[in-house]
């Protein structure tokens, strides 16, 4: 694979700065000034047709004119010469422009259809576009400053993407007062062409970045968004920044959850699954930048807090519960060890205070020991500088004691003059040190919370889980019935029908329209019943009094039906007949209301809420959201972050519920919003779980008709694709399977590499290599199923471990219409036509998908494969300039 196709942004040899100037106030003056200062050693070619010379460089009437090939524009003029000036780069064969005018999108109508027609021209000639609207891009490495911000920007390892450019300018000043250096620097604008997805593929790869900040106000392709931050923190630290809500189009009336869950919320949601943390603050950005940078190891988020001062230890300790962290108990051979060496007059708990009169060697004693206590995850360490105190010498014995631990140790010297010496040798060390207590807890937080982020990032379910099969024709056959009818909201029988097609247990259900009805269908389930009134104009029937429990005769019953009616037809004189339904009073001594929703989010698809129900439901205001499609570890972690979790266990006379059931009603839930797109938003409410099961007593389901053109296209995160498991048997009667790859193949894919032989290695790779390296182990096996395929074949071997065979995988190019593959099979399983099974999937997949071109690079020597590609029908051509390697190419629409 050649470079990035962006990398011509931060790289160029030759750029443009079209609307330079003279005037010191101008934009294009302060470009030009930033490329000079930051001595950009190519071409650098001032654009304006009014002078001859700007900052003593040549300046040229238009982009023609200049004698040069120009790598990258930046175009800092008003809004309606940029279609013109557009046009003419494309002419000089410019394919990478930075728009930093503003007036497009963000301007209304009008400003909408200048950007399209930019877009228009920049596609017919192949353009790449950043912005409009932004600060520019920096890339310190290269001497690259292309912005009109102020100040030099150091070279470091740190990236920063920013939807703002004035928040963008506020980081970069804030970071230069820090000492904190960048690989680079993009302002995305308005992000009109280049969207974040596409930055953040170029920057997980990239050398010189180690991680990423990012600060986002909205997002336009939503799927692009996230498998960008995936591709990017399976590799490296990413830590987000995002202000403001969408519009909160997911906030219907009909819907519980619609009124609970905010856009915010599913953001968070989908930020986790992509193994992301959220900062709230630029404070708190570069808190966990620091803290994420040394590659620190948690198990979980139990901090213990050293401190020689009782006022920051309890500080500390109350920002611990707000942000989360849990206090780590100290064991009995901590507490036995610390007696030993600490003062008969501390704490005797965490936080440890150690005493006013603390030395550089009680630090390092308590340290030391907290250090070895499986129950603690990490360790802070607070210094007040008091009359007795060495700052730097406690400094040191810290850093040394953190030299030999993985767990992360982290120091606040709180104080000014007489720590500072401390401090500057944090600074060199790998100890992440915070000018206050409060600051290091939030970093800890950040720290736990990437870690739990990082596995869920990992997990890949499958649409379909492993529970009963669903009967999913049957429940969209029930919903297509209700959309002819011109209806959206489904009665309660037909949304008890879709829960139950998904193997959620519901309570039985019978529609009646007068009192006659209602007393046969009572006699009939036996009483005690329940009568609710049954009509989509309802759909909280406890705010119109629509609900009567534990009716226990016919005559009750008959005197409720009537009394509902007419206190309906009273209120809502319109109204002609009142549909009313019958349940059995559902019996559960030890019942728990929950409520489980979902609502489909104008820019991340569907999203699912669980937490405490029942007709308080708003006002506790408990919930968990997460976006499908979920599996058993993350109904789990769902479930653990409500206010419920507590009372799902054994609480006072009730015994704990039955988890297994209520977590495979959640994925059943999932399921069920991964198949059907027609459902935009549903309630169970109460569903009520006891130690014997679940059963939901009342749901609602809102849908529509589905404009999906492939399966799962309603879904920000693309399941695994279990659908496209296949089973064969070889010649010599081995049965193989070939399956997409998993993150749990992890190891089984680099002992397959690393058995290849050198010829088999070289092939594939095109170079000398012995192993995988961890970020290649991670890139192969860790995919977004939507942009990129893998398939491996395996066989069982007597002892049950699965054995690969052969692996073939595809990527998609940066135009959308063609992929790059690549095959290899294992050395002793050539000519047992795996190779031609791989290439044959993958193909169908990528066909599947909308593909038209599958392409690839062969080395001229590879015998068997290009022998392969011409038996399935490629092209071979040869590559200018290069004897060594050919390019394969099949048209799949043929």
């Amino acid at each position: 694979m050649g470079p990035h196709y962006l990398s011509r942004f931060f790289t160029p040899k030759t750029v443009a700065v079209i609307g330079a100037s003279e005037r010191i106030e101008s934009v294009g003056h302060r470009i030009l000034a930033n490329m000079q200062e930051a001595g950009f050693r190519g071409g650098l070619y001032p654009v304006n047709n009014k002078r001859k010379q700007i900052s003593g460089l040549k300046a040229y009437p238009n982009i023609d004119a200049v004698p040069d090939k120009i790598e990258l524009a930046v175009i800092a003029t008003p809004a309606l010469t940029v279609p013109d000036i557009v046009r003419q780069c494309g002419e000089k064969g410019v394919d990478s422009v930075v728009i930093i005018t503003a007036g497009f999108g963000e301007l209304g109508s009008e400003g909408k259809r200048l950007q399209q027609e930019v877009l228009d021209i920049a596609r017919r000639y192949g353009i790449r576009i950043v912005g409009p609207n932004c600060l520019g891009i920096i890339r310190p490495s290269g001497h690259l400053n292309a912005t009109f911000g102020s100040g030099v920007i150091k070279d470091g390892n740190l990236a920063l993407l920013s939807q703002s450019g004035a928040v963008c300018t506020a980081i970069l000043d804030w970071s230069q007062s820090q000492d904190i250096g960048f690989s680079t620097v993009v302002s995305m604008g308005g992000a009109a062409d280049v969207d974040f997805g596409e930055v953040l593929d170029y920057l997980a790869l990239d050398s010189k970045t180690t991680g990423i900040l990012m600060y986002v106000e909205g997002i336009r392709d939503a799927r692009r968004f996230l498998s960008g931050l995936k591709a990017a923190a399976r590799l490296k630290p990413v830590i987000l920044i995002k202000s403001g809500r969408h519009e909160s189009g997911s906030k219907a009336a009909m819907s519980h959850t619609g009124a609970m869950v905010g856009g915010d919320d599913v953001f968070d949601a989908a930020i986790e699954r992509a193994g992301v943390v959220r900062a709230y603050s630029i404070a708190q950005l570069f808190s966990a930048a620091r803290v994420l940078a040394n590659n620190y190891v948690v198990k979980q988020n139990r901090l213990a807090i050293i401190t020689n001062a009782g006022g920051p230890g309890v500080m500390s300790t109350d920002r611990a519960e707000e942000t989360g962290v849990a206090m780590a108990g100290l064991s009995a051979a901590s507490l036995d060890a610390l007696n030993k060496v600490l003062p008969v007059h501390w704490s005797h708990a965490n936080p440890i205070d150690i005493l006013g009169d603390a030395t550089p060697e009680r630090y390092k004693q308590a340290l030391d020991i907290c250090l070895k206590d499986e129950n603690i995850d990490g360790v802070l360490c607070i210094l007040t500088p008091q009359a007795m105190t060495n700052p730097t010498q406690v400094a040191e014995l810290v850093i040394e004691a953190a030299k030999t631990t993985r767990k992360p140790v982290l120091a606040s010297w709180t104080g000014g003059k007489r720590v500072e010496e401390g401090r500057a040798l944090f600074d060199n060390s790998t100890v992440a040190h915070f000018g206050t207590p409060e600051v290091a807890v939030d970093a800890f937080s950040f720290l736990a919370q990437y870690t739990q982020n990082q596995i869920l990032l990992k997990q890949i379910p499958s649409a379909e889980n492993e529970l009963a099969t669903p009967d999913i024709d049957g429940a969209r056959l029930i919903i297509e019935r209700v959309l002819a009818e011109s209806r959206e909201i489904l009665t309660t029988q037909e949304s008890k029908a879709i829960l139950a097609a998904f193997r959620i247990p519901v309570s039985q259900t019978i529609k009646v329209d007068s009192p006659k009805d209602a007393m046969i269908a009572a006699e009939t389930m036996g009483f005690p019943v329940v009568l609710k009134v049954n009509m989509s104009e309802f759909s909280h029937k406890s705010d119109i009094g629509g609900v009567r429990l534990n009716i226990s005769s016919a005559k009750d019953i008959s005197h409720h039906f009537q009394e509902m009616e007419s206190l309906i037809k009273q209120k809502y004189p319109e109204i002609d007949k009142v549909m009313m339904t019958v349940e059995p009073m559902h019996k559960s001594f030890n019942g728990r209301e929950l409520m489980i929703g979902v609502i489909r989010d104008p820019v991340f698809g569907p999203a699912i809420s669980f937490g405490l129900g029942g007709t308080m439901v708003e006002i506790l205001h408990d919930k968990a959201v997460g976006l499908p499609p979920l599996n058993e570890y993350m109904v789990e972690k769902m479930i653990a972050k409500t206010k419920a979790a507590k009372y799902l266990q054994a609480f006072r006379q009730l015994p704990p519920v039955n988890m297994k059931a209520l977590v495979n009603t959640l994925l059943n839930v999932s399921s069920m919003v991964s198949e059907l797109s027609e459902i935009v938003e549903l309630d169970i409410n109460p569903l009520i779980v006891d130690d014997r099961g679940v059963m939901a007593v009342d749901a609602r389901i809102k849908a529509c008709v589905s404009h999906q053109l492939s399966p799962y296209s309603h879904m920000t995160i693309h399941p695994y694709p279990h659908e496209m498991i296949q089973h064969y048997q070889l010649p010599n009667g081995m049965n193989i399977c070939i399956r997409p790859i998993r993150p749990e193949d992890a190891e089984m894919e680099k002992d397959f590499v690393h058995k290849l032989s050198e010829r088999s290695k070289y092939f594939r790779f095109m170079q000398a290599l012995q192993e995988l390296t961890p970020d290649m182990v991670v890139r192969f096996t860790q995919i977004d199923y939507d942009r990129e395929m893998a398939f491996i074949a395996v066989t069982e071997e007597q002892d049950g471990k699965p054995n690969e065979l052969g692996v073939g995988r595809y990527m998609a190019n940066p135009d959308g219409h063609s992929v790059e593959f690549a095959v290899v099979v294992s050395d002793e399983c050539h000519g047992m036509g795996i190779g031609s099974r791989i290439m044959k999937t993958l193909m169908q997949a990528a066909k599947y998908k909308g593909i038209s071109f599958f392409e690839g690079e062969v080395l001229a020597i590879n015998k068997p494969m290009l022998s392969l590609v011409k038996k399935l029908g490629f092209t071979i051509e040869p590559i200018h300039g290069d004897s060594e390697v050919v390019r394969v190419v099949k048209d799949l629409r043929m």
